[in-house]
């Protein structure tokens, strides 16, 4: 394959405009809708809170208290220089956290006008000295959110970690992240391990992201910039030519998630100019699928997640643009 990077603005302005329709149809009216989000703020309790008053602490929030760990290892952490020091980087940020349970409540609106029976969790803040993988935990009541994952991408506690990942550690990422999680738990897993069934996959999640987030950027939904979200519009055509020429639509080979899929500095064309791509392109493929799925079909979002994915293929008449 060729090198596949381009330039067409008049093709970006129009795809901009389809995509600003499109947004709108998603952009629905959720102001009836009644939610009540409570935050409870462990990490301001845990790291403020004498020791001599962690009985009161540990009945107050008894699930993060594994009655394995003993007393002293709890104590340790409270006392401990660089977990304080880690607090207080947090609290510099999320001292008030008014505006990021605005942000949620409005997801927790949207998700209750797709999804009826959603009943909003409360929030629990707190600490996990940035554990990315793990970083919002929600089960069913609760939902955790680990704070200093969310920081800002400038934050010098992340200066080990490289771009494309810490470009997600912002305010603005804490919503978005929320949302997938919420996501995951409504679309069923499948079966299928076809290269486009792997896209289509990681496109309904993106979708929800959509419906769930209607004002939030799309790059913030994928986790790319604006210039790698023009990147992928303007290549769309050569990159999706590469995949059918390469019989990798439905190929089973898992070596295509790493290449394409999973979260990564830049796909992996083996080509000089691929660190000029966004990672995960493949991902964003699946995206356009759905969405092209959602054009063409009347459907609603439930029914869509629960559709086979092949099936959604077949029936999206996607192209890529030209």
């Amino acid at each position: 394959m060729k090198a596949i990077y381009k330039y067409n603005i008049l093709f970006l302005c129009l795809s901009i405009l389809f995509s600003c329709a499109e947004e709108n149809k998603l952009e629905v009216d959720v102001s009836n809708i009644d939610v009540d989000v409570k935050v409870k703020r462990f990490d301001t309790a845990f790291y403020t809170t004498p020791v001599t008053q962690l009985e009161d602490l540990k009945s107050e929030f008894p699930l993060l208290f594994p009655a394995a760990t003993p007393d002293s290892i709890w104590v340790a952490k409270m006392q401990d220089k660089d977990e304080q020091d880690l607090f207080a980087k947090t609290q510099g940020v999320y001292k008030n956290f008014d505006d990021q349970k605005e942000n949620l409540a409005s997801l927790f609106k949207h998700v209750k006008y797709y999804y009826k029976g959603f009943q909003e969790p409360t929030i629990i803040t707190l600490l996990t000295n940035v554990n990315y993988e793990r970083r919002v935990i929600y089960a069913d009541s609760l939902l955790l959110v680990s704070l200093d994952a969310f920081l800002g991408e400038e934050s010098a506690i992340y200066a080990d970690f490289p771009e494309y990942i810490k470009r997600n550690f912002t305010k603005d990422h804490m919503a978005v992240t929320v949302a997938k999680e919420l996501a995951q738990r409504e679309i069923p897993r499948t079966n299928d391990r076809t290269f486009i069934s792997r896209i289509i996959q990681e496109g309904k999640s993106t979708y929800m992201l959509d419906a769930f987030l209607p004002k939030v950027s799309r790059a913030h939904k994928i986790g790319y910039t604006e210039a790698q979200m023009e990147w992928a519009a303007l290549n769309d055509v050569d990159i999706w030519k590469y995949f059918v020429e390469s019989d990798y639509l439905f190929s089973t080979d898992p070596e295509l998630s790493r290449r394409f899929i999973e979260d990564a500095p830049f796909s992996k064309f083996f080509l000089a100019n691929d660190n000029e791509s966004p990672g995960k392109i493949g991902a964003w493929f699946g995206w356009q699928i759905v969405r092209s799925y959602m054009k063409h079909n009347k459907v609603d979002l439930q029914q869509m997640v629960r559709t086979e994915n092949e099936v959604i293929y077949k029936k999206s008449k996607y192209k890529p643009t030209k």
